[in-house]
């Protein structure tokens, strides 16, 4: 399904619109002439990468459905734009509707490239590495979806979706259980999961030391192993006892915790597969994008 199509994000997009409209635009509805038709041009006026192309038009046509949008070919989902001010589409239609649109419409696209941009800038600081940079739940509440996609749209990959869709057993599901009853004790949980008859998208477990990995190597069905906070020497450890155990091809290990644009490589570097960042959603800032009157 296609964002436009999303139920839920139709239903986002409608909040902003009433959230900013609420009974009217006041100052639009001074205009002598609303209806009048007008050209606006979308702009990129800083350095980074865009996300948002599917979204923009459902947001426009919140506000009338005679609205159009035209994009250049810098208007693209992950495509990157310059310094200088790069027109990323054309917006044609009655001036007031736009008008009242211009706000939120910015909000969705400024906030989406700018994951986008943050996502951008990890995913380059491992190049060459064959580490991959994943998200996490840490998104804005009723924006993962969006998020989300803005990860994609900076080349990064996407965690599970939620709650519903992969099994990540944390320190706090086995709070209290001593290493050496730790693969027994994952074994019956991943049992109840077989039992139960769920099929999720992979099975992750997190390990906090040196000896929980070795432990989780005895159990059969994890396909990653989480290493939250791990030092670059015990992932480069952990790495190597994967190797030792001939499960390179078989259980993915993913590194989380400290995961910041001034140690992402390093990180990489140890092996890993998978480095998780929440920063590129819950830190990531706006791109400075505007909207001008005027044909392009």
């Amino acid at each position: 399904m296609s964002l436009s199509d999303d139920k839920d994000i139709a239903q986002l997009i409608e909040m902003a619109r009433r959230e900013d409209l609420g009974s009217g635009d006041l100052t639009t509805d001074l205009l002598p002439d609303p209806n009048e038709h007008a050209s606006f041009h979308l702009l990129a006026k800083a350095r980074g990468v865009f996300a948002g192309r599917e979204i923009a038009q459902p947001v426009l046509s919140a506000y009338d459905e005679t609205i159009e949008i035209d994009w250049s070919d810098a208007g693209v989902d992950g495509a990157r734009v310059g310094e200088a001010a790069t027109v990323l589409a054309g917006i044609n239609g009655p001036l007031g509707p736009i008008l009242s649109a211009e706000r939120v419409l910015l909000n969705f696209l400024q906030r989406l490239s700018g994951v986008a941009t943050l996502t951008r800038a990890f995913v380059d600081a491992v190049e060459g590495t064959g580490a991959q940079i994943l998200d996490t739940r840490k998104t804005t509440p009723g924006w993962r979806r969006l998020e989300k996609y803005a990860v994609r749209c900076g080349g990064g990959g996407n965690h599970r979706q939620g709650l519903y869709d992969g099994v990540l057993i944390k320190d706090n599901h086995i709070a209290g259980v001593e290493d050496e009853e730790l693969a027994a004790t994952v074994f019956h949980l991943l049992n109840r999961l077989a039992q139960a008859g769920a099929k999720p998208a992979f099975v992750e477990v997190e390990a906090d030391t040196l000896s929980q990995v070795q432990e989780l190597f005895k159990v059969v069905g994890i396909d990653v192993i989480l290493l939250d906070n791990f030092s670059v020497e015990d992932l480069v450890r952990a790495v190597e006892l994967r190797e030792n155990c001939g499960l390179a091809s078989r259980v993915a290990l993913e590194a989380s915790g400290g995961v910041n644009l001034e140690t992402v490589r390093r990180i990489a570097e140890t092996g890993v597969d998978r480095i998780s960042a929440g920063e590129i959603t819950h830190s990531a800032v706006a791109l400075d994008l505007a909207m001008e009157r005027g044909a392009c």
